[in-house]
């Protein structure tokens, strides 16, 4: 059996707050730095073999503090990186049913239906998370492994684990600093048997 906790970041700097962020490369706000020491408290009380992270800002941040108390050396993972929103970057969720006519609360869906203007396919962003679980999951077979990365990936990395369409989960909110933690077993009809043992946990917030 080998354990993932799912890890978000912590939440962005106070300018990209109720935005797209996507490709921008932003820091964490002083509440995120505070969420992000009570997440690297919290998996202290679970000893990992292994650890990895989307190499995005605001990801190393959120990881620096657990950084400090793990042994090894965390490998950062290119495919972890948060998807692409091509034209809505930037955009804040009241822009994007101005400019564009499309409600960003439906963005699950418009990122399924390759919708977004300029933005990165669905097929693409499922095969780079897709190759990046693959990887992790070979390289650490019945390890605790912690992954650091964004919403839109943990969402995309649950949709396949789980092999549910993504737009699914517009019903599964992943929180700023939260831990989703699963369970892999054996591979049954071609897929690892994936069961959820903690979803969405937020220790900033819940403990």
């Amino acid at each position: 059996m080998t354990r993932l906790f799912l890890c978000r970041h912590a939440e962005v700097e106070d300018l990209y707050h109720k935005k797209f962020g996507g490709t921008i490369d932003m820091a964490l706000s002083a509440r995120g730095h505070t969420q992000a020491q009570a997440l690297a408290q919290w998996l202290s009380r679970h000893p990992f073999d292994a650890v990895y992270a989307s190499p995005m800002q605001r990801v190393q941040l959120t990881l620096e503090p657990f950084r400090k108390q793990f042994a090894g050396t965390p490998v950062l993972e290119d495919g972890l990186r948060e998807v692409d929103f091509g034209a809505w970057t930037g955009c804040g969720w009241d822009d994007v049913q101005t400019r564009f006519g499309m409600s960003a609360y439906d963005w699950l869906q418009h990122l399924e239906t390759d919708a977004i203007p300029g933005g990165e396919t669905l097929d693409r962003f499922r095969d780079r998370v897709g190759r990046a679980l693959q990887q992790i999951l070979r390289a650490s077979s019945g390890q605790r492994v912690a992954v650091y990365a964004h919403g839109g990936v943990i969402r995309m990395a649950l949709a396949i684990l789980l092999d549910l369409p993504l737009r699914k989960f517009e019903h599964f909110e992943i929180d700023y600093a939260s831990a989703t933690w699963l369970d892999i077993g054996e591979i049954k009809a071609g897929r690892p048997r994936t069961e959820i043992q903690l979803l969405n946990f937020t220790p900033w917030r819940d403990a």
